[in-house]
């Protein structure tokens, strides 16, 4: 042990080293006076479970779990270097771009929790933490203790979740809950983090009353997300993020590599709904220099982007550059370490085909299985748990949509398979 980071109610959390991974982890233990009631204990395991069942880089990690010898369960979990979000709230409110990135990055985070069926329900500022990965900061949700399932919401009995965060339907027991509790609690950090002051400090006025300048837009948004009444709540995380970028006016620009400078369209629909292109909430289209294809991809994907075409040489088929594009987080950092969408045509593409398709070493190999999409069919293989991490692989070949064909890679690095939601958003223009 290095030395305390902190306590709460129900644990400490302790800093120390990892000699075989030589790397600094955080340890979790329940405190001695509740590590004999039952409730509290389960609580204490189930949030492990979670966090080591979903295990995505937006949430904090569980690497380790087992009992002390004096009975004390612990976790061994991700150490987080830069802090909380309620250690930066101490100083006041943040610059309002910062707020927006930090709102939009814990809104991915909980949509990846609400993807695996789970709900939070105790979303606040010290909850939040930061970390720094290959020189990018990153945020981190954590402490899932009253995490539960989305399946049972409508049982909850339990009056559970922290004041000036929690939905007003919290404190009703047996009033069923949803994942717009949790965009109830991104709304009021977010609130506070332009304000310096939660809802329920200010009573609920627009976050440009107390910090004029504010965009209308921003005001709407945030308020929104607040309604005390969930059904005019944005219905997901994600919608709510997006609403947030929109109120910008702006986006993180695609940087390009061996591209033209497009104006793409970067589009992230609002609301419930997928948008009239086939864009999912949250996600970004883009496309080929020549706009034959293109695709949806999540916004934290959306970072780099390759536009101008592919050689079928790669997949052993007659070479030469055709359409096709390639989007990930960062493409120019080491092979499999980030998610990445590979897309690329060819007339050579048939069913059956002759393509050789990819084989990825250190990875488990699954069974084929076919898929159709807008009028393409084929076949989808997969490899999981490259390296024995999350790491995965999607290797796609679709055809029957005209003169092309088309092959896809893609790249994961979670455990929820977004691979058909991917296939789904794939639109061809042929000529």
């Amino acid at each position: 042990m290095i030395g305390r980071l902190g306590s709460g109610a129900f644990a400490t959390v302790w800093l120390a080293e990892d000699d075989i991974l030589e790397s600094q982890v955080a340890i979790k233990v329940l405190a001695d006076n509740w590590a004999h009631h039952p409730d509290v204990r389960a609580r204490f395991e189930q949030e492990a479970q979670v966090l080591r069942r979903v295990d995505s880089e937006h949430l904090v990690r569980v690497h380790d779990y087992g009992e002390l010898p004096d009975g004390r369960p612990y976790q061994v979990m991700t150490y987080a270097d830069g802090g909380t979000l309620a250690d930066r709230l101490a100083g006041g409110p943040m610059p309002v771009p910062a707020a927006l990135r930090t709102a939009a990055a814990i809104a991915e985070a909980v949509e990846v929790l609400h993807e695996s069926g789970t709900l939070h329900r105790d979303l606040k500022p010290s909850n939040v933490l930061f970390t720094t990965v290959r020189g990018r900061e990153r945020v981190l949700v954590a402490d899932l203790g009253l995490a539960k399932s989305i399946a049972h919401a409508s049982g909850f009995t339990v009056v559970a979740g922290t004041p000036g965060y929690m939905a007003p339907e919290q404190s009703l027991p047996g009033g069923g809950l949803d994942v717009r509790a949790d965009v109830h609690a991104i709304g009021a950090m977010t609130y506070q983090m332009l304000t310096g002051r939660t809802p329920l400090e200010a009573k609920g006025v627009a976050p440009s009353k107390l910090r004029p300048g504010l965009p209308r837009q921003i005001d709407q948004a945030v308020l929104r997300a607040l309604d005390a009444d969930r059904e005019r709540r944005w219905p997901s995380a994600v919608a709510f993020a997006s609403a947030l970028d929109l109120s910008r006016r702006r986006r993180r620009p695609l940087s390009r590599f061996g591209g033209t400078a497009l104006a793409l369209a970067a589009v992230a629909s609002l609301g419930g709904a997928v948008a009239p292109d086939g864009t999912p909430p949250g996600w970004v289209r883009v496309s080929d220099t020549g706009g034959v294809v293109s695709i949806a991809v999540p916004r934290s994907w959306a970072v780099q982007l390759r536009d101008r075409g592919w050689d079928a040489a790669a997949i052993g088929l007659p070479a030469g550059t055709s359409p096709g594009l390639q989007v990930g987080a960062d493409l120019a950092g080491p092979a499999g370490t980030s998610p990445m969408v590979l897309v690329g045509t060819s007339r050579w593409i048939r069913e059956p085909s002759t393509a050789t398709l990819p084989v990825h070493a250190g990875c488990a190999r699954q069974p084929d299985r076919r898929v159709s999409f807008g009028g393409l069919t084929g076949r989808v293989r997969r490899w999981t748990g490259c390296g024995g991490t999350d790491p995965s692989f999607s290797e796609v070949l679709l055809a029957g949509g005209g003169d092309l064909g088309v092959y896809l890679q893609i790249r994961q690095d979670e455990r929820v398979d977004r691979t058909d939601r991917v296939l789904a958003t794939l639109r061809l223009t042929y000529s």
